[in-house]
C-alpha cells in the first residue's frame, strides 16, 4: 500500500470484510433453525432474522467508518443501537494494496451511495431451512436427502449478500458474498466465497467463463413469474431456460458461463438487487457487458431515485442489442420505464 488509499478503495475494502461478516450471520441464523420470518407484502416477500441482523451489521459497520456516505438498505428497520458483536472493523488488505483508477481517486464520502441487500434470495433461504428441518426430523445425512424433501439444498446457491457502490448515478463497484458456496462438500467444508469488482480495475473472486456463442441460455426467476415474464423469455428463442432465485445469483450464472442472458420482464427488482451485480458485470470488461431495463436503458443509482426497477432487468455478457430487439411490444407496454 503506497500512501493513504483513496476513499473509495477503503470503502470497497471495508465492504468486502463486512459482506463476509454478513454471510457468517446468514449461515448462523440458518443453522440455529429459528429464522424469525415475517411477511412484508405477502408470502413471496419475506423477511427473516438473518435479513435484519445482516443489514444492521452492514449499515452500522460502514457508517461508523464512513459517516458521510449515503447507505440505502432493503429492510425498513427501526433506528436503534446496534450490538458491538455485529460490527465489522476489518478491511480486505488485498484491495487496499491495489491502485485506485484515476477517475475515482479524488471522490469524497458524501459523493458515494451504497445500496445494500443483506440477503438476496430470501424465499430460497426459507425453503432451504424447511428442507434442513425435514432432514433433521428424518435423521438423514445431507447426501441422503431425497425429492420428498422439496427442492433440497441446492437452493442455498441462490442466496447472496449484495453491497453496491454508486457515484454520479452509476454503479462503480460491488461486492457479492455467497454464504453457502461449497455446501455440497458437507459439514467439513469451508463455506462461502466473496467476489468483487470495480470499474477500471477488474473483477475478482471467480473465474470468468462464457456460454458458447451459438447457445442462448436464459436465466430468469423461479418464484416471481407471470405471463409477461414468460412471454419475454420465450421471445428470446432460448435453447435452455434456467429458473433460479436472487438477482445476485443470476449474475453469477452469467459470469461463470451457465447462462448467456438474465431476463426478468417485471418490476419486482430493486436498486439494491442490481447495483452490486451491475458493477461486477461491467468490471469484467468489454462493451457488451450490460445490465439495463428491458428497453436497453441504463438504471440510475443516485440517492434520490425510486427504488423499484420498474422496467425489468436485462443483463448479458454479449449480444445485448439482440436481446433488447427481441422484447415484445406487449411486454414493453406492460412495463414502465424509470
Amino acid at each position: 500500500m503506497s500512501g493513504n488509499p483513496a476513499v473509495v478503495m477503503r470503502l470497497v475494502a471495508s465492504a468486502y470484510s463486512v459482506a463476509e461478516k454478513a454471510g457468517a450471520i446468514v449461515r448462523k441464523v440458518l443453522h440455529s433453525g429459528d429464522l424469525g420470518i415475517v411477511e412484508k407484502t405477502g408470502a413471496n416477500d419475506l423477511q427473516t432474522l438473518a435479513d435484519r441482523l445482516a443489514q444492521k451489521s452492514i449499515c452500522a459497520s460502514l457508517s461508523r467508518r464512513f459517516p458521510k456516505i449515503t447507505i440505502i438498505g432493503e429492510e425498513d428497520l427501526p433506528i436503534e443501537e446496534v450490538r458491538e458483536d455485529l460490527i465489522e472493523n476489518g478491511q480486505a488488505e488485498d484491495i487496499l494494496q491495489r491502485s485506485c483508477p484515476e477517475q475515482y481517486r479524488a471522490l469524497k464520502e458524501e459523493e458515494l451511495v451504497v445500496w445494500v441487500d443483506p440477503l438476496d434470495g430470501t424465499k430460497e433461504y426459507t425453503e432451504a431451512s424447511r428442507c434442513l428441518h425435514l432432514q433433521a426430523v428424518a435423521q438423514k445425512p445431507h447426501k441422503g436427502l431425497d425429492k420428498t424433501h422439496g427442492t433440497a439444498l441446492w437452493l442455498l446457491d441462490n442466496v447472496t449478500v449484495l453491497i453496491g457502490i454508486a457515484y454520479g448515478g452509476r454503479a462503480i463497484a460491488g461486492v457479492i458474498n455467497q454464504p453457502f458456496y461449497n455446501y455440497q462438500l458437507g459439514a467439513e467444508a469451508d463455506l462461502g466465497r466473496t467476489m468483487w469488482g470495480m470499474l477500471g480495475l477488474g473483477a475478482f473472486g471467480f473465474q470468468l467463463q462464457e456460454v458458447p456463442a451459438d447457445k442462448r441460455i436464459v436465466t430468469t426467476t423461479r418464484s416471481h413469474s407471470n405471463k409477461t415474464v414468460t412471454d419475454c423469455v420465450n421471445a428470446m428463442e432460448p435453447h435452455e431456460v434456467i429458473r433460479v432465485g436472487g438477482a445476485g445469483n443470476k449474475i453469477i450464472q452469467l459470469i461463470e458461463g451457465k447462462a448467456s442472458a438474465y431476463v426478468f420482464a417485471s418490476p419486482g427488482c430493486k436498486k439494491w438487487d442490481t447495483c452490486a451485480p451491475e458493477a461486477i458485470l461491467h468490471a469484467v470488461g468489454g462493451n457488451n457487458r450490460k445490465l439495463t431495463d428491458m428497453c436497453g436503458n441504463a438504471y440510475c443509482y443516485n440517492a434520490d431515485v425510486k427504488h423499484m426497477n420498474s422496467a425489468g432487468v436485462l443483463a448479458t455478457l454479449r449480444n445485448h442489442d439482440y436481446y433488447v430487439s427481441r422484447v415484445p411490444q406487449s411486454v414493453l407496454q406492460a412495463l414502465k420505464s424509470d
